[in-house]
């Protein structure tokens, strides 16, 4: 099971985004990556095609998972850790707050 996943809400926690926050739109797990919306935002050249425009475009990059942390319910980053219910469901609980993440 992973920590962070597609629609959390997470908080960058080093380099050019430091304390920005956006939504998980994408993870790349074999690669330990992740697309954030809004963040490390990079230009690209697009070649003109049929459905595109030629132009420079912004777009996000992905960024590494160690330098993500889950946005804990008062907006500050967090660790996450795993509890077992007593249905056998394995769950995410934010360690700050103790409570159950969403998902």
């Amino acid at each position: 099971m992973q920590k962070i996943r597609k629609g959390d809400k997470v908080v960058v926690l080093t380099g050019k985004d430091k304390g920005r926050s956006g939504e998980v739109v994408q993870v790349m797990p074999k690669e330990d990556r992740a697309v954030v919306r809004g963040v490390n935002m990079v230009k690209r050249h697009q070649r003109q095609s049929a459905s595109q425009e030629a132009g420079i475009i912004s777009k996000e990059a992905p960024i590494h998972l160690s330098n993500l942390a889950l946005q804990d319910k008062d907006g500050k980053p967090t660790r996450v850790g795993f509890k077992v219910l007593e249905d056998g469901r394995k769950v995410r609980v934010a360690k700050r707050s103790g409570e159950q993440i969403d998902g």
